[in-house]
């Protein structure tokens, strides 16, 4: 059982790199928390709760509470950042694999 991992998010051309350690608590909840060379990503982090790993990888994208604190805080919607904090929450949670996750733009 994989009850922890980190997600490193290079964001690309504004050269922002966002680290994501996402653990498991005893509760059975997600404790995410993130570190960040972007502004509005530390800004989303202060609000940043535990998360359930199902509700929130089993949720339509518009529904996630990732993505609302995303939508109310990064003005990008190309940004990758909430994607690898979903990714984080689902590897912690025991719902996914530890496995790298690229996107390249040629």
């Amino acid at each position: 059982m994989v009850d922890e991992c980190t997600v490193t998010v290079d964001a690309g051309v504004c050269k922002m790199v966002t680290r994501i350690h996402a653990k498991m608590n005893d509760m059975g909840m997600v404790e995410i928390d993130i570190k960040s060379d972007c502004p509005n990503v530390l800004r989303m982090s202060w609000i940043v709760e535990p998360l359930c790993p199902y509700t929130e990888v089993e949720v339509p994208m518009l529904e996630s509470t990732v993505y609302k604190w995303a939508s109310d805080r990064l003005p990008h919607a190309a940004c990758p950042v909430p994607c690898g904090i979903i990714k984080a929450v689902e590897v912690a949670g025991d719902l996914g694999l530890k496995r790298e996750v690229r996107i390249d733009v040629e």
